[in-house]
């Protein structure tokens, strides 16, 4: 006979959904504020960015704050959808996830099917939304790295040599392919982004270090390739070094975020007061948001922000343990990718900003104007918060 009881997750005897429900601990308040401060210091920042731009353009200064507004509040629906789903489940559907993500970043290579902006094939259009593929394939591919440590995790770490050399083959293999399609768009950003996650968490599963040391060289050596055979990639890549030697073209963008940095000197020159936002710094709301909020907040706003991504990273390397030595091995090795996704990625954007990273197409977490990035990014956050609560409750995983 078929046991109900053996149905219930370990972290709740309770047997309705509304019980489990409360028996559930309150998510962490450090992750929960610093998530909700950069939000609201995203619409704040975004409002000041692009209230020049979109007046010009649209005849609605707020034009850009409604858009974003409207998606923070679809992430946060989203999120709090996501929350309700046991980890066990987004474990269980990995492999879907990563068919999909291998399906969306295909189907944006469609004519007819991708839309093109600026000369990249990155979105797929409903209706008047542009959804970035990209951003949904990195949590895609988190979550089924993750399911793979989970299950492979054994054969990675074996002291036979074929094994735990086939073992970490597979992962990465499909991590290529999805690097090739990204490429295609082209992505390069989202590419170093999502390899270096995933090679973060295949670290921290305790891969033999010698094959992991080998990995590391061959995948930087083929990023290295991959910039010097393109000359776009190439010129980014040399450009960062000395802007100033083209300062009205290929270092137009960087030596303007340098001038809005340099203007914020200590506390910055005022909430709205930007100069550079002024059609002198292109994607002042997006990519470059940073630099607007360091030319208007100074020192004082830059130190802050890279206060709250610590926060996030710390909390989620802290749950992350306390879920691995709990033996929740899938959201271990979660919440170190979403943890590892957040600080590089916001590392990177605020490294563009200030000249000592080339230039990608990367937005700042939580902040940068943009839907798919902020549902997603609130996604991840969900998931992160629910391997928390559960890890807290003295969870173990099925």
């Amino acid at each position: 006979m078929l046991n109900v009881a053996q149905l219930t997750p370990t972290w709740s005897k309770t047997s309705s959904i509304g019980e489990e429900r409360n028996a559930l601990p309150f998510p962490d308040p450090w992750l929960l504020i610093a998530v909700l401060l950069l939000l609201a210091l995203g619409l704040l920042m975004v409002t000041s960015a692009s209230m020049p731009m979109a007046d010009r353009q649209t005849g609605q200064p707020f034009y850009f704050l409604i858009r974003q507004g409207a998606f923070v509040l679809i992430g946060l629906i989203a999120g709090g959808l996501a929350f309700q789903i046991p980890t066990v489940r987004w474990r269980e559907i990995s492999p879907l996830l990563l068919l999909a993500a291998l399906g969306m970043l295909i189907l944006v290579l469609i004519p007819g099917i991708g839309r093109e902006v600026n000369g990249s094939l990155r979105w797929i259009g409903v209706g008047p939304i542009n959804i970035q593929v990209s951003e949904l394939a990195k949590l895609f591919a988190l979550i089924y790295v993750a399911g793979y440590l989970q299950r492979r995790g054994e054969q990675l770490r074996t002291t036979d040599f074929q094994t735990s050399a086939l073992a970490l083959f597979r992962p990465m293999a499909i991590l290529g392919v999805l690097a090739v399609l990204l490429l295609l768009e082209p992505d390069f950003g989202s590419v170093v982004v999502l390899m270096a996650a995933a090679m973060g968490m295949v670290f921290l599963a305790g891969v033999n270090l010698w094959q992991f040391g080998a990995l590391l060289i061959g995948t930087s050596a083929i990023m290295a390739m991959l910039i010097a055979s393109s000359p776009y990639r190439r010129a980014r890549a040399l450009n960062f070094l000395n802007p100033w030697d083209d300062p009205f073209g290929k270092g137009f963008q960087l030596v303007q975020s340098l001038i809005a940095i340099g203007r914020g000197e200590w506390i910055g020159v005022g909430l709205g007061e930007s100069v550079q936002k002024l059609f002198y710094l292109p994607e002042a709301h997006t990519d470059f948001l940073f630099a607007v909020l360091a030319e208007e907040l100074g020192l004082v706003g830059i130190l802050t922000v890279m206060a709250l991504f610590m926060i996030l990273v710390w909390r989620a390397f802290a749950i992350g343990q306390r879920a691995e030595q709990l033996g929740m091995k899938f959201s271990a090795w979660l919440a170190y990718g979403v943890g590892l996704w957040f600080g590089i990625q916001s590392l990177f954007n605020m490294g563009v900003n200030m000249g000592v990273l080339p230039t990608k197409g990367l937005t700042l977490p939580f902040m940068s104007y943009g839907g798919s990035s902020v549902v997603v990014m609130c996604i991840a956050m969900a998931l992160l918060l629910r391997i928390d609560v559960e890890s807290r409750a003295g969870g173990q995983e099925g």
